[in-house]
């Protein structure tokens, strides 16, 4: 099965330190507007709602969540 690509964003700059381990190897991406931009792949929906839990847990505001296709992702950092 492929994996899709997402692109969540969420108010707020998240630790890049404290987070990269919680966020199943997605891409955090601090925006100058704020907010930060968590990018990549996922096996399937149950790893995007692991994903959105651990945010909600955390009350981390969600912007947005987007699935997209490979050329709408942001250059590997």
């Amino acid at each position: 099965m492929a994996q899709e690509l997402y692109q969540i964003r969420v108010k707020g700059h998240l630790d890049q330190q404290h987070w990269s381990n919680w966020l199943e190897g997605l891409t955090i991406t601090h925006l100058e507007n704020g907010e930060t931009l968590l990018s990549g792949s996922l096996t399937d929906q149950a790893a995007l709602y692991g994903v959105l839990h651990k945010l909600e847990n955390q009350n981390v505001p969600l912007i947005e969540v987007r699935r997209v296709s490979p050329d709408e992702m942001p250059p590997s950092q």
